[in-house]
């Protein structure tokens, strides 16, 4: 066991002051104030940072210098992992896009292998496309792109034993392959859609409960047509991911999100590529070389190639730019995320009897330690003092 002790210690649900976290090698014990510490017990003491229950990320498609589409090995997701940590990231769902059969198959492969692995943080996979609308399509590679077939969805259901979060327009699947879909566990976005406001409720009545980065590759909302967007924001029973970075969605279209979602139905998440968590700040998709510039990564037809930030980079930005406070921000990032997982019971939260999944970070957002299932993950610590 071993005491964190930190000026504030977020545990999800408030903030705490003069008390300490009680850590077991895998679980949240306690919330002890500081005059009731055990002296046999270990203490680590963090001078200015702050504690929070560690950020859960729903579409990571590489980090630590790694794209999970070139490489879909085990220890490709620990690279992956790894760059993740330092955005205090400590479960995720790796993220395939739009590609050729064999490397799903060998992505889905390697999260089985992965998600055995408690320490490592994979919950599962995201299957972004390839049942996408050409128009909305992004950097997805058309020629991969198709409607679902009987094999396709067959291909999911017998694999659902692996938890899986699958984004799909609404107008290259049907209603019944939704259902079957979502009656075999897996979570159904929609994505990458040019379909009207009437197909996407069509859609989220047969199941689907999310939207893929909130109001990137969609219809918009108009006068006329509310499109995706509206559909979005006026079911409330949708779960919508959205990229926080200040260039994928503007601040204005965030608070807007805000005001019309009930609370907690807007998460945060990074779509990150290979560039986070390595000096490496180039990756090729689909063969072809995307750079990093003034944070944007762009492909040459200067469409964009996902994001290059971490989940602590989004609860900066939802909190400074956006104005939200730092425990909201922090629940888009741990407990919301866990709540549209299924997974709150035993994250997104510092509760007596959930994971020790913690991160620690300073007033500047940097991430001085990571723990995963109690497993530290960072050499760079916050500079501290042992009681």
């Amino acid at each position: 066991m071993r005491y964190l002790i930190a000026p504030k210690i977020f545990d999800g649900y408030k903030t705490w002051e003069g008390h300490a976290l009680l850590v077991s090698s895998e679980l949240v014990l306690d919330m002890v104030p500081i005059d009731c510490l055990e002296p046999s017990i270990e203490k680590t003491v963090f001078q200015s940072e702050t504690i929070a229950p560690g950020l859960i990320d729903w579409q990571v498609n590489g980090g630590g210098g790694v794209l999970f589409n070139n490489d879909r090995s085990a220890n490709a997701l620990q690279k992956i992992a790894s760059g993740h940590y330092l955005g205090g990231t400590t479960a995720f769902y790796p993220t395939i896009v739009t590609d050729e059969f064999h490397v799903r198959e060998e992505a889905l492969a390697a999260v089985k292998f992965a998600t055995n692995q408690s320490s490592l943080g994979v919950l599962g996979i995201h299957f972004e496309g390839p049942f996408f609308c050409s128009k909305r399509r992004g950097v997805h590679i058309e020629s991969q792109l198709k409607r679902m077939h009987a094999d396709d969805l067959r291909w999911h259901l017998e694999n659902s034993d692996t938890k899986q979060i699958v984004t799909i327009a609404p107008e290259m699947v049907t209603s019944e392959q939704i259902t079957k879909l979502v009656e075999a566990g897996i979570f159904v976005s929609l994505g990458h859609t040019d379909c009207g406001f009437d197909l996407a409720e069509e859609a989220f009545d047969s199941g689907a409960h999310g939207v893929t980065h909130l109001f990137n590759a969609m219809s918009q909302a108009s006068g006329r047509e509310p499109g995706v967007v509206g559909a979005a924001l006026l079911n409330d029973q949708t779960w919508c991911g959205i990229i926080a970075d200040g260039i994928h969605v503007s601040p204005v279209m965030i608070e807007l999100a805000l005001r019309a979602k009930p609370k907690g139905k807007l998460t945060l998440v990074t779509d990150a590529m290979a560039t986070v968590g390595s000096a490496n700040k180039s990756f090729k998709l689909y063969g072809e070389s995307i750079k990093e510039e003034d944070g944007q990564l762009v492909n040459s037809e200067g469409r964009l190639a996902g994001a290059a930030i971490s989940m602590i980079d989004c609860v900066r930005f939802m909190h400074e730019k956006v104005g939200v406070s730092l425990e909201e921000a922090l629940r888009m990032a741990s407990l919301y995320p866990a709540q549209m997982l299924q997974i709150d019971h035993e994250r997104g939260s510092l509760l007596p009897g959930s994971r020790a999944d913690i991160v620690c970070f300073d007033s500047q957002f940097k991430v001085k330690q990571t723990w995963v299932g109690g497993h530290a993950k960072l050499t760079q610590e916050a500079s501290r003092a042992e009681l």
